[in-house]
Formats: C-alpha cells, sequence, structure tokens
C-alpha cells in the first residue's frame, strides 16, 4: 500500500511512528554485542531487551493481536505471556532487530488497512482486566508514546556506555 492511498491522518500518525522507531534502532548502531546484552540500570534491563519488548509487547500485541485479533497471535499471547524483558542468551542481536523491523512492517500493514475509528477487534481481559483504549487511533497514538519513551530511555543507556547522543541540538 502506497502513502497516496493512506488518509492524511494515518499517514501523519505512522510518519510520526516511524520516526520513533527509527530512533530506537538508530540510537544501538555501532554497539556490538557485550554492550546490548549488558545491564546497564539498576533494574537490569538491556538495550537488546528493550528492542525485543518493543517487538512483541508494544507491536505484536497491540496492532497484529489488538486491533487485528489475528488468531495465532492472540492464541500466542494468552498461552505465552512470557518476559520479552528477557533474551535468551542463543538468540541473535540480528534476529531481535530483525524481528522488530518485521513487526514494524506488518503493524504499519494492519494500521494502513484499518479505519482509525475503528474498535479494537481483541482485548485479553484475562490478562490486564478491564482497561483497554477504545480506537485505533489511541492505540497508534499510545505506542508511539510508549516507542518515544523507550527511545529515551536508550538514549540516556547509550551515553551511560560510551557517550554517544543521538540528537542534540547545543
Amino acid at each position: 500500500m502506497t502513502q497516496a492511498t493512506l488518509g492524511a491522518e494515518t499517514e501523519t500518525l505512522l510518519a510520526y511512528l516511524d520516526h520513533q522507531r527509527e530512533h530506537v534502532l538508530g540510537i544501538l548502531e555501532g554497539l556490538d554485542d557485550d554492550a546490548l546484552r549488558r545491564p546497564v540500570l539498576p533494574s537490569g534491563w538491556t538495550c537488546l531487551g528493550l528492542v525485543q519488548h518493543l517487538s512483541r509487547d508494544i507491536e505484536y500485541f497491540w496492532f497484529r493481536g489488538t486491533v487485528a485479533a489475528e488468531p495465532d497471535v492472540t492464541e500466542d499471547l494468552i498461552r505465552n505471556p512470557g518476559d520479552a524483558w528477557k533474551v535468551a542468551a542463543d538468540t541473535s542481536t540480528e534476529a531481535v532487530c530483525d524481528g522488530y523491523r518485521m513487526e514494524i512492517a506488518r503493524a504499519n500493514a494492519v494500521i494502513a488497512a484499518t479505519p482509525l475509528d475503528a474498535a479494537p477487534a481483541w482485548w485479553p481481559p484475562e490478562l490486564f482486566g478491564g482497561w483497554r483504549l477504545d480506537t485505533v487511533r489511541q492505540i497508534v497514538l499510545h505506542v508511539i508514546t510508549e516507542t518515544a519513551t523507550h527511545a529515551g530511555h536508550l538514549d540516556a543507556v547509550r551515553e551511560l556506555i560510551d557517550g554517544r547522543r543521538w540528537m542534540v541540538l547545543d
């Protein structure tokens, strides 16, 4: 689907979301595997774990699960809520980053195919109770906020690791 076939609001929201996603991957460029897997903060999360969290708990859950209600995804989310923040030692950095890129592409397809005013097609009250977002628009805005927040976390951690900063206007 080309950008020309999207409505202006959807196109704008996707542009902002994609910008934050690019920030997440961009701030990590140049870090070696040890740095990506090393806990830097007292909570113990790693840069790679954060990317895996964004892939599974954010992109996969909200778009393929909640918005699209893909049966294999909803079943997986119920059966395997898991801890996406922890990356298995045998999972490569490339697999985590490629998985995030794949979920981004799939999420963008769901967003492009779904009206922003549509209600989510699925919600797991057994996992999260009655709280939920009411429209795809609200979900996209939530994911933009979540992704931007985590991009900021990665900015701080990257500066602690090697002093690199994403964008600094002096």
